[in-house]
């Protein structure tokens, strides 16, 4: 016979399992608040240390650690028999370019027996749909993994006109970056060649400020949360146009 399954009593549109590390902050609170009704949202925070970013080798050290307990928050996930996973760590999916990133998409996915969105993919549709080529970039990473955003990015045929890396000095500082410092960076970043800024990072809390900032820059302005939680809705056939986030969210 059958499994007869039943709908969610909150998530009875889609139900969609979100990994972060148990350092961030920021994911959770912002996709909530993004969530239309009848889609919920379910997290799965696996560990890693708080551990003091103050070089190069110290964030690939982080990188080693993602790595090591990605599969295992994905196990944590699927148990609630979520529609769609958010893989809400953006350093990890740049980080082997653009083939690596369809690779661990590829894994994850079967792994978790669901669609998946990744944030450098997430990140690439959503430049796609606003029609960008030349980018402004901001992350909280040092230059070894801003070079690896680099690489991606150049590899899906954008040009990189500014990137500034904010060098934060371990994964919780990267949500302590202020207002004051992230206006900054947009400013640092953009100019009359730039089509588009692009924010990485998904402890950066900019997503609200992201939304702002294209009203005074005119032109697209992108935080990675807000396009992972725009790629997920989609890939998941929902539609709905959510006002408040930019862009992305509301038109497209």
């Amino acid at each position: 016979m059958n499994e007869i399954r039943h709908r969610d009593r909150l998530g009875w549109r889609r139900k969609i399992g979100v990994v972060v590390p148990a350092t961030n902050t920021i994911v959770e609170p912002e996709f909530h608040a993004m969530a239309p009704l009848g889609v919920t949202n379910h997290t799965a925070r696996f560990l890693i240390p708080n551990m003091d970013l103050n070089s190069d080798a110290d964030f690939e050290q982080l990188v080693v650690a993602i790595k090591a307990t990605l599969d295992d928050a994905i196990d944590g996930l699927t148990p609630a028999a979520p529609d769609h996973i958010i893989v809400g760590i953006s350093a990890e999916s740049f980080w082997d370019g653009a083939d690596g990133a369809r690779q661990l998409q590829d894994r994850l996915a079967a792994k978790a027996g669901c669609t998946l969105t990744l944030g450098s993919a997430a990140a690439r549709t959503a430049l796609e749909a606003v029609g960008a080529k030349r980018l402004g970039v901001i992350t909280p990473y040092w230059p070894v993994a801003d070079e690896r955003v680099r690489h991606y990015f150049g590899e899906c045929g954008f040009e990189i006109a500014a990137l500034k890396g904010l060098k934060a000095n371990s994964p919780v500082n990267i949500a302590e970056q202020s207002e004051q410092t992230l206006r900054q960076a947009m400013i640092d970043v953009n100019g009359p060649d730039v089509d588009a800024i692009i924010q990485v990072g998904t402890n950066l809390g900019m997503a609200q400020l992201a939304a702002e900032a294209e009203r005074w820059l005119e032109k697209p302005v992108i935080a990675i949360n807000t396009a992972l939680y725009w790629h997920a809705l989609r890939q998941i056939g929902i539609d709905d146009k959510i006002p408040g986030w930019g862009r992305l969210l509301s038109e497209f």
